[in-house]
């Protein structure tokens, strides 16, 4: 496990990264430029798909930093199937 400074260091990045993958995915939404091409340089965005994808698994990593930060452990989700005996 890495020491309390570099989970910070990590958090900080990821949510660096959220917030660029939110101003895309808005971008998008409002009808941004998807690709474009100048001379012989193209450049591509990210669709919509990729980028929930993107912004779900940042969510997870921030969730699971802030929780290891916090000495805690990431909740997990436990299914009970009631029976009758």
């Amino acid at each position: 496990m890495a020491n309390e400074n570099t989970l910070k260091l990590r958090l900080e990045m990821k949510k660096k990264a959220l917030e660029e993958a939110n101003a895309a995915y808005i971008s998008l939404l409002s009808g941004g430029v998807k690709s474009y091409a100048i001379g012989s340089r193209n450049l591509t965005k990210l669709d919509l798909p990729q980028l929930e994808e993107t912004i779900s698994k940042l969510e997870k990593e921030i969730d699971y930093l802030e929780a290891e930060i916090s000495g805690g452990k990431r909740r997990k989700a436990v299914g009970v199937v009631p029976r009758d005996w």
